[in-house]
């Protein structure tokens, strides 16, 4: 990994996200013209506000809504990073905000407050889809492909080195030289069923103490790069640093991880209202998958663009808004 590169990636990651997504309740800053969207659905005089959290992957997300609306007609207000889920929920609940990205896996977990795995992401999204519309008055609309679910990563050199492809390999590895499989990790990773704890069972090994490190949670990726002083680590699936730092994840080759799927969850009563947005936003949600989330959160991780003009040339290459 070239040092200038290491150096960009942490600048980047120690500035303050605000100076890098939306400041709440922004005005548009980018010109949206009509593109494919917008002749999905004539969205002109509806009024709505888009909602988003802190870190860079929702600032994307929370933009790339905003314009697409915008390219339809509609005029939005943005109120892009909300510190955390709970701040995000509390103002889709409360009407402040009208949608916002949120996971399958938070759904489950966080808003259902469900316990058990469910790595199915099909059967996920339309469990949480339903009981959150029943219980909440929250529709979730169709997921994005891509899955920003726990991982396990090393960097591409080590994993090849180790002939380490899948969990099941890792596991191995872990059981017959667990120096080589030392591994690092976040506190809520090792702290969650659904993590740590969840996986060595699931796998059935157990890592001796002595290999396991307890890293926060942006220090873990070049922490696994340079294979000190772990040789693997707990990743986000789409995380940008994965590819910019050339790290291989591990294939979870018994479906253990929860799925978390992005999907636009929004108050049923401004859907019910304005059923065209689903219209507008689905073909959306169908072209994020987990490469192009981690091009997008790389462009301004690791080289340093707004998430508005990334969302921006992304929306206007896949033709979804107008050129300028």
């Amino acid at each position: 990994m070239k040092k200038g590169l290491l150096a960009r990636i942490a600048a980047t990651l120690a500035a303050p996200l605000v100076l890098a997504g939306c400041v709440l309740n922004e005005e548009p800053t980018m010109d949206v013209s009509a593109g494919s969207l917008a002749k999905a659905a004539d969205l002109s005089g509806v009024q709505l506000s888009v909602g988003g959290k802190e870190f860079t992957e929702q600032l994307v997300l929370c933009e790339v809504t905003a314009q697409a609306l915008e390219s339809a007609g509609a005029t939005v207000q943005r109120s892009c990073g909300l510190s955390g889920t709970n701040s995000a929920r509390a103002a889709l609940d409360s009407g402040d905000i009208d949608m916002y990205w949120e996971y399958t896996g938070t759904g489950w977990v966080t808003h259902l407050g469900e316990s058990g795995s469910v790595s199915d992401p099909d059967k996920l999204y339309r469990e949480v889809a339903s009981r959150d519309k029943k219980q909440n008055g929250i529709a979730w609309l169709k997921p994005a492909p891509a899955n920003n679910t726990y991982a396990v990563a090393a960097s591409s050199e080590t994993a090849k080195k180790l002939g380490v492809r899948t969990l099941s390999d890792y596991a191995e590895l872990a059981k017959r030289n667990p120096s080589q499989a030392s591994f690092c990790g976040a506190a809520e990773f090792f702290g969650r069923s659904d993590g740590w704890p969840g996986l060595q069972q699931e796998y059935q090994f157990t890592l001796p103490q002595s290999e396991v490190s307890e890293l926060a949670a942006g220090a873990i990726y070049n922490s696994i790069d340079k294979a000190d002083p772990c040789a693997f680590g707990e990743v986000f699936a789409t995380d940008g640093r994965i590819e910019a730092l050339d790290l291989t994840v591990l294939e979870d080759d018994k479906g253990f991880f929860t799925a978390y799927n992005p999907a636009v969850s929004i108050r049923d009563t401004v859907l019910s209202k304005h059923p065209k947005i689903a219209d507008v936003l689905e073909p959306v949600a169908s072209a994020l998958d987990n490469a192009t989330l981690r091009q997008l959160n790389a462009r301004v991780d690791v080289q340093g663009a707004t998430p508005e003009q990334t969302s921006h040339d992304w929306l206007v290459k896949k033709g979804f808004v107008g050129a300028e």
